[in-house]
């Protein structure tokens, strides 16, 4: 695979100018020059071949000559929603979410949540979504929503029907094969309190217990997100 570079405008066959970050990762880090081909991608679920006609740290020209729609994303809606873990573990929960395909990420408030995050924070988030789509060869982002409170979150008229609910005591898990759109979600270290539990089997979610270990945050909604996929 050409390596990837991503463009945050419309992207058609013709001559186009990469600026900035992605501009010195082509010719400084990847050390590229004209002549190489690379592809360009801008989230719209394509992917755009093209030629480097001119390359300097600040800026690259490139040629697209061509527009192709490889078949890389899941058939159905699936919502990842979980507390944000500490530190490093956010940026990996995002990387693996990416590479598994899953539709958006919502970070929840929760009543033992730790973390919350700032509009800046998430920013960071949905850049660590563009860097991992590099890589996997996705050609549409991830969507890293706001923050919501999980009593919000859990009763909203806009959450597909099927609602899986990572927690202990829960039905055994097993592999879904139904490709239908799905919201799951996990609770914080600590998990879910009964509370919250109460509300999300009134609103008709269904509990699944992950096994007999228990998981942090990331690893359960990667479980979850695998299960699904």
């Amino acid at each position: 695979m050409a390596e990837r570079f991503y463009v945050n405008s419309e992207l058609k066959p013709g001559l186009v100018v990469l600026q900035g970050a992605e501009a010195h990762h082509l010719s400084v880090v990847c050390r590229l020059r004209p002549g190489d081909a690379i592809c360009l991608f801008n989230g719209d679920g394509r992917q755009y071949p093209a030629r480097i006609e001119e390359a300097s740290r600040r800026s690259a020209t490139l040629d697209v000559f061509a527009v192709e729609s490889p078949a890389r994303e899941l058939a159905f809606r699936l919502e990842v929603a979980a507390p944000l873990p500490r530190g490093d573990r956010a940026q990996f929960l995002l990387e693996k979410l990416t590479e598994l395909g899953v539709t958006s990420f919502v970070p929840l408030q929760t009543a033992r949540s730790v973390v919350h995050p700032r509009e800046t924070k998430l920013d960071k988030l949905q850049r660590h979504v563009i860097e991992a789509s590099k890589q996997c060869g996705r050609n549409v982002l991830l969507h890293v929503r706001p923050m919501v409170e999980w009593s919000a979150f859990c009763r909203s008229a806009e959450l597909p029907e099927r609602r899986l609910l990572g927690h202990p005591g829960g039905e055994s898990k097993r592999k879904e094969t139904a490709e239908r759109d799905t919201v799951v979600a996990v609770g914080p270290e600590g998990g879910f309190t009964d509370e919250e539990v109460a509300l999300a089997r009134a609103a008709g979610w269904r509990l699944l217990d992950l096994g007999p270990r228990i998981l942090r945050v990331e690893t359960a909604a990667i479980a979850l997100a695998v299960l699904l996929g």
